[in-house]
């Protein structure tokens, strides 16, 4: 594996050698923009490994994306090799319609160290849910981004994101009442502990997730990828496109529902994947908002 090839796939010039924040974010808002958190594979009857070379030639050569088990994957290592010290961490993602965290450690994050100071980094939950920067390991702190204000919350050792979302405009009326629309202004996302994480810790539930029938990720193919001014998510036959903070607070969230040759155009157009394999697009009745 080759640290520049990765730099090339998401479009990083800057410095190689300074340990900082602002390199920190730079990588992360370029892995974001650059590689989709995505499921494909499921839908493809492909699997999703979690070896780390596999998730290379994945991503890297083939310019596919992934979902958290795997992009986090390679993001910590392309972090570890440059020289941050990075941490492993595990998540338990908050559910609406049931109200509590999963049982599961299903979700795969990352903790960077800079000056004493740490910071949590993730560049695989996707969607209107995405940091775009890291945000500092302080409980109760309000941090604003460009997609929300994120806040992080401690409470026995437990560590909370939560997000304090904008308005949404539907022009599309049809769409209003969307299955894929977030209802909640203020939105838990999920729950970890600061207890260091190998990639072995996650290996059953990575194959419980793409094998079981309770899993949104069998039950939805979906695809979304950051842009400069908000993100752009297939779920399905249905793609949204949400512009943050259009105006007064709000954002704008736009839906078209396409055939079978729009979502292979969607897909090598605004997401740059071409699919070795015949996709087969679902919209599952698994919770899943955008």
């Amino acid at each position: 594996m080759d640290l520049e090839a990765y730099f090339e796939r998401i479009g990083y010039t800057g410095p190689r050698g300074k340990l900082d924040l602002e390199t920190l974010t730079d990588i992360l808002q370029h892995q974001i923009r650059a590689i989709p958190f995505e499921n494909l594979n499921i839908h493809c009857e492909e699997a999703m490994e979690l070896d780390l070379e596999a998730i290379f030639d994945q991503v890297v050569r083939r310019k596919r994306g992934g979902w958290c088990l795997q992009v986090n994957h390679l993001l910590y290592w392309a972090l570890t090799t440059m020289g941050f010290e990075t941490t492993m961490l595990g998540g338990y993602v908050y559910s609406t319609p049931a109200e509590r965290y999963s049982n599961k450690m299903i979700h795969l994050l990352l903790q960077v160290t800079i000056d004493d100071r740490n910071y949590i980094v993730d560049a695989g939950f996707g969607r209107s849910y995405q940091m775009w920067q890291p945000l500092e390991l302080i409980s109760g702190k309000d941090q604003p981004q460009i997609p929300c204000i994120f806040r992080l919350r401690e409470e026995g050792g437990t560590w909370c994101l939560d997000q304090i979302r904008r308005e949404e405009h539907i022009p599309n009326e049809e769409f209003l009442n969307s299955d894929l629309l977030e209802k909640n202004k203020y939105r838990k996302i999920y729950s970890f502990t600061l207890k260091p994480r190998t990639i072995e810790d996650f290996e059953s539930v990575n194959e419980y997730l793409q094998t079981s029938p309770l899993s949104v990720f069998t039950s939805k193919s979906f695809c979304s990828l950051q842009t400069r001014e908000g993100v752009h998510c297939l779920v399905g036959f249905t793609l949204t496109s949400r512009k943050f903070n259009y105006k007064d607070n709000t954002d704008l969230v736009e839906f078209k529902t396409l055939n079978e040759d729009e979502v292979k155009e969607v897909l090598k157009n605004l997401f740059n994947i071409s699919l070795q394999k015949k996709l087969v697009p679902k919209h599952g009745d698994r919770f899943f908002t955008v």
